[in-house]
Order: C-alpha cells, then sequence, then structure tokens
C-alpha cells in the first residue's frame, strides 16, 4: 500500500502514521524485528509463571506430568502471542495506537496490511488449540475443551469486538481470572484429580501479579487513552487510586509464603522476590513522568516470572 493510498484510508491509524510519513520521509520497510516486537516478548513472563506454579503443586500431590506440563506451558505461550497480535490488530484498526507514545505498532503505523496481523493472531489461536487439544486426548479431560473455547474468546474480545472489555475497565478482572485462576489451577487439574487448596493460592498469586503488570502499563498510557476513548481501570479510578492498586496487587502475594511457609520451609524462596518489588513500588509512589514506569513494567514482568517459578518449587520439594 503506497502513503498515497493510506492516507486515503479508512482506518484512522493507518491515516496518522501516512501523514507522519510525509513529514519525516517514507519509513523504512516492514522486517522480521517489527515481527517480533509485535509479538511483544516481554509479556511472555505472565504465561510461564501460573503453569510453572501450578507444576509445582501437581508434583507436591504426586500428579506430575513433563508433557501435560510442557503441553500447559505451549497453550499458555501461544494463547499470549496470539491476543497480543489481536490486540495489534483491533487497537490500530480502532485507531487507538494513533495516540501512543512510543515504539510503533504493526497496524496503527500503517506499514503492514491490518489483515496479515489478524492472521498471524488466528494462526497462533490455532496453534494453542492444537496444543490444548493434545493435552485433552493425553488427560482424558474433555472438559478442558470448553474451558480453552472460553480462552480463547477471552483473549479476543480483550480488545476486539463491538465491545471490547479491556476499553471498559474489566481488563484486570480477566487477567486476573485467565492468567492466574484459570491457569494455575487448569495446569494442575490436567494432571491429577486430587482437589488441593495450594493450587487456587497460588493461582491468586500469580493472578495479582500479572494484574500489577496490566495496572502499572495502563497508569502510564492514561493520558493517551483517554485521548483514544479507552475506559481502561486506571482512566476510571485515576493516577492516584491505580498507584495503589499496583502497590496491593505486588504485596498481597506475599501472604501465600506466609501461610505456607510453616509446612513448606522453600516458601523463604519466594521472599527474595521482594528484591524486585520493593524498587518497583518506590518507583512507581514516586514517579512523575510515564518514562518512569517503563522500568517497573519491565521488572513486575521479571518478578511475575521469579514468584511462579519459586513459588513451585517451594511447593514441589
Amino acid at each position: 500500500m503506497s502513503t498515497r493510498d493510506r492516507r486515503r484510508s479508512g482506518n484512522p491509524a493507518v491515516r496518522a502514521a501516512a501523514e507522519r510519513q510525509l513529514d519525516a520521509g517514507e519509513a523504512p520497510a516492514i522486517t522480521w524485528r517489527n515481527w517480533v516486537g509485535g509479538a511483544r516478548l516481554r509479556t511472555l513472563p505472565l504465561a510461564i509463571a501460573p503453569v510453572a506454579a501450578g507444576a509445582g503443586v501437581a508434583h507436591m500431590v504426586h500428579g506430575f506430568s513433563l508433557t501435560l506440563s510442557l503441553l500447559a506451558l505451549a497453550v499458555a505461550v501461544l494463547l499470549q502471542i496470539g491476543v497480543n497480535y489481536a490486540n495489534d490488530y483491533s487497537d490500530g484498526v480502532r485507531g487507538t495506537d494513533a495516540f501512543r507514545v512510543g515504539p510503533a505498532r504493526l497496524t496503527g503505523s500503517g506499514l503492514v496490511d491490518p489483515k496479515r496481523v489478524l492472521v498471524t493472531a488466528l494462526a497462533f489461536f490455532a496453534l494453542a488449540a492444537v496444543a490444548g487439544l493434545v493435552a485433552v486426548v493425553l488427560s482424558g479431560r474433555w472438559w478442558f475443551l470448553a474451558l480453552g473455547v472460553l480462552a480463547i474468546l477471552a483473549a479476543w474480545f480483550y480488545t476486539g469486538g463491538k465491545r471490547p472489555y479491556g476499553y471498559a475497565g474489566l481488563g484486570e478482572v480477566m487477567v486476573f481470572l485467565f492468567f492466574g485462576l484459570v491457569a494455575t489451577v487448569g495446569t494442575v487439574y490436567l494432571q491429577t484429580e486430587v482437589q488441593t487448596q495450594e493450587a487456587w493460592y497460588a493461582g491468586a498469586g500469580v493472578g495479582l501479579f500479572a494484574v500489577a503488570v496490566l495496572v502499572v502499563n495502563n497508569l502510564r498510557d492514561i493520558p493517551t487513552d483517554r485521548l483514544a476513548g479507552k475506559r481502561t481501570l486506571s482512566v476510571r479510578i485515576g493516577d492516584r487510586a491505580s498507584r495503589a492498586l499496583y502497590v496491593a496487587c505486588v504485596v498481597l502475594p506475599f501472604a501465600v509464603p506466609a501461610i505456607f511457609g510453616f509446612v513448606n520451609p522453600g516458601m523463604l524462596l519466594v521472599w527474595f522476590v521482594l528484591l524486585l518489588v520493593l524498587p518497583c513500588v518506590l518507583i512507581v509512589i514516586t514517579a512523575k513522568t510515564p518514562r518512569e514506569l517503563i522500568l517497573v513494567l519491565q521488572l513486575t514482568s521479571l518478578a511475575a516470572l521469579a514468584y511462579g517459578v519459586l513459588l513451585g518449587v517451594a511447593f514441589a520439594f
């Protein structure tokens, strides 16, 4: 698509990108690096953490299966990448990314045909579905098929559809459910029929970290989201309440090692995650500019991964 064609596009993000290109000269061609960037690999710790925690709980009750754990991990990671491309597509065609500050998105930049981004998202959803189907066949847990459908629908309607829940301030609720409880407890129940409260506690802890990542991301984007008409929870409750919510989300997960530390000595390891969390809390409380929150975003994702893995190890051994 030429710059002239993009200026006439019905996509507001494409038109805005074309105008920028006319001002700065023709933009460079899209490369594989742009596609890797579109996958937003920095978000993958949020997919790995609940599976790691769930695998540890499954090991604790002597139900651990390496094959099923790896399949659960594949489903989580592929869904995460799929939802990242789906968000790129949906935000781009809505024109939301025309207001954002930072690296240009694939769709919002106008350099990639939106249909190619959509097809890529659907391809990753399909791969996740295949991995999930294999896990269901091996485990015999056929009711997981319904859970898989719900997960894919939740991934799509975060920013997709006519009324995306991510634009209505419900993103944090769904992230807690699917990146916390569903992913963690699902990993356990995929491998064993033993009912255990540890799975739910672990899921809640990991889920709160996932919420914290979304909160700090939306806190950073409050000004641009308001311009784009994206009513995230942070836009609705404001700057100060969002900062308080972030602090709560990264502190409350430590109730899990506090509760189970008396019977699981390995829980001592989980407390080392505070070395990542405390600097994040300090920055969030004192940050004056969106740029300062980028470091918090990266450190919180790393803290979520460390928390999930160490929690899994503590439960397993």
